[in-house]
């Protein structure tokens, strides 16, 4: 297999209905302050299929980060279940569910969480070292996700060495590195500046598009509704509605701030419900 077919080998067959490749049923989660009880999740039920764009959007507290923690194998509910590709990821042992979160989930994080000392091409194949790819086999891979993601020339620089918006590229290219079903999302432009979490969201799409990998975001930029396919709005640790994008009425503009504003102005009649 090439190195391109590999990163693209998660695309569905051309006129294949997706799958469920996310189910959650009733999933609550309830943590334990003292003698204070928190429910963060209050009975979440919900189906991703393959393939999909889904931002999970709503306030600070409103559940969204403790449910895209679900969904990652990151934490277990409470109540309820979670399913992987038809896997319940409550009952997998650590081993299990390092397997799965290795092979399975890419993740990108607001802060890029990129290790220090290491290059960009070292960040991007650690990945593949767990997985058990040669150096050579992660190598010509990490090069070629790096190309991808607009990165030719900053193959051996360190993060210190990169911007904002190239850090997060890297992360992108770590989080395909072992050519995952589902890329999770948490906050992907929070630490970028408007222009640049642009070209972020707009990248992530085209690793949506062009690898047929799902992407599950949690966020707060109102820039992502213009490129998911659905929109789960959470509130008080409950799904409040899901829109298709198609059925959304968005005016983006074209030039920095406006774009911003647009899409504030056409959403925030809903956002109120």
């Amino acid at each position: 297999m090439t190195t391109e077919t590999a990163a693209t080998s998660t695309a569905p067959a051309a006129g294949a209905q997706a799958h469920k490749i996310v189910r959650t049923k009733n999933v609550k989660k309830i943590y334990r302050m003292g003698e204070e009880i928190v429910e963060a999740l209050r009975g979440v039920t919900l189906e991703i299929g393959a393939g999909e764009y889904i931002s999970i959007m709503g306030p600070s507290g409103s559940g969204k980060s403790t449910l895209f923690n679900m969904i990652g194998g990151l934490d277990k509910p409470s109540e309820g279940s979670v399913y992987i590709d038809e896997v319940d990821v409550a009952q997998l042992d650590a081993y299990e569910l390092a397997w799965l979160r290795c092979r399975k989930i890419g993740y990108i994080f607001q802060s890029f969480n990129l290790i220090p000392v290491m290059t960009a091409l070292e960040n991007v194949t650690l990945p593949m070292t767990f997985a058990g790819l040669t150096s050579d086999e992660a190598r010509e891979k990490g090069v070629y996700l790096l190309e991808k993601v607009g990165l030719k020339g900053r193959v051996l620089h360190k993060p210190f060495q990169l911007s904002g918006g190239q850090q997060q590229r890297v992360a992108i290219a770590r989080a395909m590195a072992n050519s995952p079903s589902i890329l999770l999302a948490d906050e992907p432009t929070g630490n970028l500046d408007l222009s640049t979490g642009h070209e972020i969201i707009n990248l992530i799409k085209e690793m949506n598009k062009d690898a047929g990998v799902t992407v599950i975001s949690a966020t707060h930029d109102m820039k992502m509704l213009s490129v998911s396919d659905r929109i789960l709005w959470i509130r008080d640790g409950k799904i409040d509605r899901i829109e298709k994008r198609a059925d959304l009425k968005i005016d983006v503009g074209s030039v920095g701030g406006d774009e911003e504003g647009g899409v504030r102005d056409a959403i925030k009649g809903d956002e109120k419900k």
